[in-house]
């Protein structure tokens, strides 16, 4: 079993195309598996936070449709 990380690295160099990347993916989605439980909370309070604010009308939203209006209107000037 290799288990030095210098040994793992040259060998997977050594991989074909195809399966370089099918290890990259792999190991990408391992890291994304693992949710920070702190960053998690902070998202959910800031949805909680925004969610308030539209209900109390401090703020309002915008449709993506009237942003892409307005873009297109604010670049062509």
């Amino acid at each position: 079993m290799i288990t030095d990380f210098k040994e793992i690295q040259n060998s997977a160099l050594e991989l074909d195309e195809k399966h370089r990347a099918e290890l990259a993916k792999n190991l990408i989605n391992s890291l994304d598996e693992q949710i920070d439980e702190d960053i998690e909370q902070a998202w959910i309070d800031e949805i909680k936070r925004r969610k308030a604010e539209i209900i109390s009308g401090k703020i309002y939203s915008i449709s993506g449709q009237e942003v892409h209006k307005t873009a297109r209107e604010l670049l062509n000037k």
